[in-house]
């Protein structure tokens, strides 16, 4: 599990770097009705090349600050494609 901080109604989705130590991911979508939530799955689900039913958020789900879970995925690969992303 890694920790995520959204930020809700971007011009457009996408990693934005790391904020205290949690990926920062911009969405598009505004956040009513789970936009926000489907849409940080879909961002996930292309940045980890990996199925969006195999990402789920664990917690925080109205909140800005999200924990996120991947099944099928080490952590240490998980930490390579964030760290990969970050680094860019």
């Amino acid at each position: 599990m890694f920790a995520v901080r959204v930020q809700p109604r971007a011009s457009r989705s996408g990693v934005a770097g790391e904020l205290d130590g949690a990926l920062k991911i911009r969405l598009a979508a505004p956040p009513v009705d789970g936009e926000a939530n489907e849409e940080l799955i879909r961002v996930l689900a292309k940045l980890f090349d990996m199925p969006r039913a195999q990402i789920a958020i664990a917690s925080g789900q109205t909140s800005k600050n999200k924990l996120i879970h991947i099944a099928g995925m080490s952590a240490d690969k998980a930490g390579e494609i964030l760290q990969s992303v970050l680094g860019a």
